[in-house]
């Protein structure tokens, strides 16, 4: 069923061992690297959670491998030759972006197509479970913890909406 809102599109659950999971997660990894750059020439990179748009759009079309090799691999690789996110950082934007790839590649399954609702549930889940995990865990006060939903709506709203339409552009 297709709405304004939803369209039919051809997803995937690529397996670890298909060389196109490495692929399509070399894309998507290079997008989470460019785009947090760009968006931190401008200063807006926390406002806009740049690192996490490529997971959530490499999970949803093609399954939770190449949404958590992306999740992975992006923070590590842009830390390393960039220096951002910072070290401090780095288990919470791993622990959401992997969240964020489960979230999404169960989503699209739920689904079945690229629903404003689904890529809303996934971005809401690992928001949501993510925040909780870095409340009780990572981060070292409860404000700390929720500032992605303090300051990150922008970015979630890009996630979903942005998400939305580079789907429909790549849906075949």
């Amino acid at each position: 069923m297709t709405s304004i809102l939803a369209f039919d599109a051809n997803l995937y659950n690529l397996k670890l061992q298909d060389k196109s999971t490495y692929l399509a997660a070399s894309a998507f990894i290079a997008g989470n690297i460019v785009l947090p750059q760009f968006c931190h020439l401008f200063g807006l990179g926390h406002m806009l959670l740049p690192i996490y748009f490529f997971t959530l759009i490499g999970a949803y079309k093609y399954g939770m491998s190449v949404g958590l090799l992306t999740a992975l691999v992006s923070p590590l690789v842009n830390h390393f030759f960039f220096g951002m996110p910072p070290a401090a950082a780095l288990p919470s934007i791993i622990v959401k972006s992997s969240l964020l790839a489960v979230a999404a590649s169960y989503a699209a399954a739920w689904s079945k197509n690229v629903s404003m609702l689904a890529l809303v549930l996934a971005v809401l889940a690992y928001q949501l479970v993510g925040s909780v995990i870095e409340c009780a865990f990572i981060a070292p006060t409860i404000e700390a913890g929720l500032s992605d939903f303090r300051m990150g709506v922008p970015g979630m709203l890009l996630q979903v909406v942005g998400g939305y339409f580079v789907l429909k552009m790549i849906k075949k």
